[in-house]
Order: structure tokens, then C-alpha cells, then sequence
């Protein structure tokens, strides 16, 4: 692999695949912290820079970047898919919707667009980084990298490491978390992994809850945060997260693990009316104006 500088360890070069809220985040982070990344964006590469812009200012106003936002900027290009990456990246990172299908087609471009020696993440919130290498010639250089919304403020990095995955290849993924300024936490490869797994728990118990008619959505949140000193309740949360997110990673838990992942019918209901949170403008909340 090859490095920016040897000393730092910041990698040189990294690909993002997908150019949506996570992908761009994702994008955003590796860029300040000096990489040259090239995001593989199939829809609309230019509405990809602009979340890494907007995310760049909105740092900058916070003061939270050492350089100016162009100047960052200036770091990350687009290409139209995960065939035309470069060759000499030092890593990609996965990041397209939470389709097993997708994901597998789309590791497998990379895999064979990218060098041997390219570390291979998926930024997948439950689906087993075992199934996933399989698409890969070489699983033992291939892991999970979990990331949370929004990217460049959250502080974790969940690390997901199957039977495969080279030891090599997890303590150098650590250390880029550690780069970042972000906290990892390494599990071991299972449905949900340790995050996704507690929170869709929490998550679905309460849409179960204002299903019900046990409270309105602020004061099942308000609990939670000033009972439990939960930074933000759950609905909110999956508001953020979206729902049509949290509704695949419930269904496929419940695929795995059994009915107790089952998704309530509010939740169907809602994603099946656009309703899927901030990035629709409605979730459990009224994101119109914010």
C-alpha cells in the first residue's frame, strides 16, 4: 500500500463508493484528514460533491478544519462507477443502499478494478461481512467498516472482522480510525453486529410503543434521554438514520434472528408513504424546516 506519509500512516489514496448522506460523509473525513479520494457515484456525481461541500463549510463554520474547504475540495473527484476507480488506492469503502444483491455486484467491480493489495470495507449496518467477501477473490483483505450519520461528527467507527479477515488488515483499519480522531469498536462478524443490533432493538420497541398509543413520539424520546441520558431518543434517531434503513436492517434481522426483529406495520406503513425520516422531510418528526 501506499501512503501519504510514512510516518502518519494516512493512506494516499482512498475510493467511497456511492455518493449518497453516508458515502459523502465518508468522502468528507478521509479528504480532511489528507487523502485524495475519488468517489464511484452512478446517479448524479455532482450532487456527490456538493454534500461534501456543504459538509466542508458546515465544519468550517464549527472550526473544525485546518484547511479551507476548497482546498479540501480540491482532493475528491468523481468517476461513474466502481469499474473505473484507480487502481492504487490504499482503500475503498462500500457504501451503496443496504441490498445484499447490490452490495455483493458492486464489491465484486471493485475487486477486480482495485490492486491486490487494496483494503476492501463495507460500510453495511447488518449484513454479514462473511456473505459479502465471498464476492471477493480475496476475503482475508476485506472487512466492515461501520460508519454513523452524520459521518463527520459522530465519533464511531464500528469494525466488523470475519473468520477471513487478516489481522493485518484489522489493526491497520484501526489505525485510520484512530487518524480520523474517531473511536472504533472491533466485533466479531454476526447479524446486526453490536450497534445495529441494540439499536434497531430499542428502535422498533418504540414505533411498537407510539403504535400503541402509549405516548406521543417527544415524550417516548424525552424518556429515553432524560431518564436513560440517551443523547437522542430512538425515534429521532431512526428519523436521522431513515426509515426505510432501519426497515431493511429489521427485516433482514428478522430474517435471522427471528419475529422479537419483526418490523411494526407504523413502520411499513410510513416507508411506504415516503415518509422515511430527515432526508424526506417526515419521519416520526416534522423535518420540513429544519
Amino acid at each position: 500500500m501506499t501512503f501519504l506519509e510514512e510516518s502518519t500512516g494516512i493512506p494516499s489514496k482512498v475510493g467511497v463508493v456511492g455518493g449518497g448522506r453516508m458515502g459523502a460523509g465518508i468522502a468528507q473525513v478521509f479528504a480532511a484528514l489528507g487523502s485524495t479520494v475519488v468517489i464511484a457515484e452512478a446517479a448524479d456525481q455532482e450532487a456527490a460533491l456538493g454534500r461534501v461541500s456543504t459538509g466542508l463549510d458546515r465544519a468550517h463554520e464549527r472550526g473544525k478544519l485546518t484547511e479551507s474547504p476548497a482546498d479540501i475540495l480540491a482532493r475528491v473527484t468523481t468517476v461513474a462507477g466502481p469499474a473505473d476507480l484507480p487502481a492504487d488506492l490504499a482503500l475503498v469503502v462500500e457504501a451503496v443502499p443496504e441490498i445484499p444483491s447490490l452490495k455483493v455486484e458492486v464489491l465484486a467491480l471493485i475487486d477486480k478494478a482495485v490492486s491486490d493489495s487494496t483494503v476492501i470495507a463495507s460500510n453495511t449496518s447488518s449484513i454479514s461481512i462473511a456473505e459479502l467477501g465471498a464476492a471477493l477473490q480475496d476475503p482475508s483483505r476485506f472487512i466492515g467498516m461501520h460508519f454513523f450519520n452524520p459521518v463527520p461528527v459522530s465519533t464511531l467507527v464500528e469494525i466488523v472482522r470475519a473468520a477471513a479477515t487478516s489481522p493485518a488488515v484489522v489493526e491497520q483499519v484501526r489505525n485510520w480510525v484512530s487518524l480520523m480522531g474517531k473511536t472504533e469498536v472491533l466485533v466479531n462478524d454476526s447479524p446486526g453486529f453490536a450497534t445495529s443490533r441494540l439499536g434497531v432493538c430499542l428502535g422498533l420497541e418504540a414505533i411498537r410503543m407510539l403504535e400503541e398509543g402509549v405516548a406521543d413520539a417527544e415524550s417516548i424520546d424525552r424518556a429515553m434521554e432524560l431518564g436513560y441520558k440517551h443523547p437522542m431518543g430512538p425515534l429521532r434517531s431512526t428519523d436521522l438514520v431513515g426509515l426505510d434503513v432501519r426497515l431493511a436492517i429489521a427485516e433482514h434481522l428478522a430474517s435471522t434472528l427471528g419475529d422479537r426483529f419483526a418490523p411494526p406495520q407504523l413502520l411499513r406503513d410510513k416507508v411506504a408513504r415516503g415518509e422515511i425520516g430527515r432526508k424526506s422531510g417526515m419521519g416520526f418528526y416534522d423535518w420540513t424546516n429544519a
